[in-house]
C-alpha cells in the first residue's frame, strides 16, 4: 500500500528508479579524479543525503520497513567519506573549512538530517557498530536537549544538553515528553500537527526539503518530492515509549516505521486526480 498518496505507484516506481540510478552514477564518480577537490568534500556528502531521500522515498512507496535497514550502512560510508575528504582538503590547502554551509546543530537543517537519521537508527535497530559511527558522525553531545535524551534512550552516557536549539517546532515535542502520561497522546499529536507548518520559519532558516510537494511554488513533477514524515515523532515515541494512537493515519507521522509486522497504520487514500498537463507530461 502507498503510504504518502501525494505520488500514486507510477510516480513512486519512476522517481525511486531515478534515484538509484544517480547514486550509483554519483558513486562511480567519487572513485574518479576531481576537477574541484575543494567541492569533492560536498558532493560526497550530497550523496549521502540522496541515499537519505531514497529510503524516505521507498517509505512512501509502500517498502516494508525491514528493506529500509538495508540501506542506512550506506549513508554512513559516504558520511564519512566526506568528512575524510574534507580533513585531507582543509590540510592541503590550509583551509578553516571545506564546507559552504552550517554543519553543526545550531542549522535548522543540519539538525533535521542528525535527528532524521538518530530516529531511523532507534526505529530500524541498526546494529551498535552502526550506532557508534553514527553517534562519532553526529557529534555535539550537550549542545540540545531534546536530541540528546533521544540519543540517552540508547547511549545513557552521552551528556545531555540545558537549551533547545530550535524552538519551533520542536518545544512541543519537549512538552510532549515531559507531560504526564494521560496527556502524552494529546500532546504528541500537537507536535505532529504542527510540526511541518511551524518548520515554516519566516525570517529564519527553512529546510531544504520544505517546498518540495507545493502544487504551486515545487509540484510534484519536477521529481524532488520525498514524502513529508515526521521521523523526530517516532522517535520519541521509541525512545519514551509515548502512546503514538492518536497519530496514527497522520498524514506526516511514519507509524509504519514502528510496526513493521503490523497491518499499517496509514490511511487508505485515493490516487490524487492528475490534471490535463500532467496527463501530457507523462506521455
Amino acid at each position: 500500500m502507498i503510504r504518502d498518496s501525494r505520488g500514486d505507484k507510477e510516480f513512486w516506481s519512476k522517481w525511486i528508479k531515478h534515484s538509484e540510478n544517480n547514486i550509483v552514477k554519483d558513486r562511480a564518480q567519487i572513485n574518479t579524479p576531481s576537477g574541484n577537490p575543494v567541492y569533492r568534500p560536498q558532493f560526497v556528502w550530497d550523496v549521502s543525503r540522496d541515499i537519505l531521500r531514497l529510503v524516505l522515498r521507498r517509505y512512501s512507496q509502500g517498502d516494508p520497513v525491514s528493506d529500509l535497514k538495508k540501506l542506512f550502512p550506506d549513508i554512513l560510508d559516504v558520511w564519512e567519506l566526506s568528512n575524510r575528504l574534507a580533513d585531507e582538503v582543509c590540510a592541503e590547502y590550509h583551509l578553516e573549512t571545506c564546507r559552504d554551509w552550517i554543519f553543526e546543530l545550531s542549522s535548522l537543517n543540519h539538525y533535521i538530517w542528525c535527528f532524521w537519521l538518530v530516529g531511523l537508527a532507534l526505529v530500524l535497530d541498526i546494529p551498535d557498530d552502526q550506532w557508534r559511527r553514527l553517534l562519532a558522525l553526529v557529534g555535539e553531545e550537550g549542545k540540545d536537549i531534546l536530541l540528546d535524551r533521544v540519543i540517552v534512550s540508547r547511549q545513557p552516557s552521552r551528556v545531555i544538553g540545558s537549551v533547545l536549539l530550535h524552538d519551533k517546532p520542536y518545544n512541543r515535542l519537549l512538552k510532549a515528553i515531559d507531560a504526564p502520561k494521560e496527556q502524552q497522546a494529546i500532546r504528541l499529536r500537537a507536535f505532529v500537527n504542527y510540526w511541518y507548518p511551524e518548520l515554516n520559519r519566516r525570517g529564519q532558516e527553512q529546510p531544504w526539503w520544505y517546498q518540495y510537494g507545493d502544487p504551486e511554488k515545487h509540484p510534484l513533477e519536477k521529481g524532488s518530492y520525498f514524502g513529508r514524515w515526521c521521523i523526530e515523532g517516532v522517535a520519541a515515541v521509541k525512545a519514551f515509549d509515548l502512546d503514538d494512537s492518536l497519530c496514527l493515519g497522520h498524514e506526516n507521522y511514519p507509524g509504519d516505521l514502528l510496526r513493521p509486522n503490523g497491518s499499517g497504520s496509514h490511511l487508505i487514500r485515493p490516487e490524487p486526480k492528475r490534471g490535463w498537463v500532467s496527463k501530457l507530461l507523462r506521455k
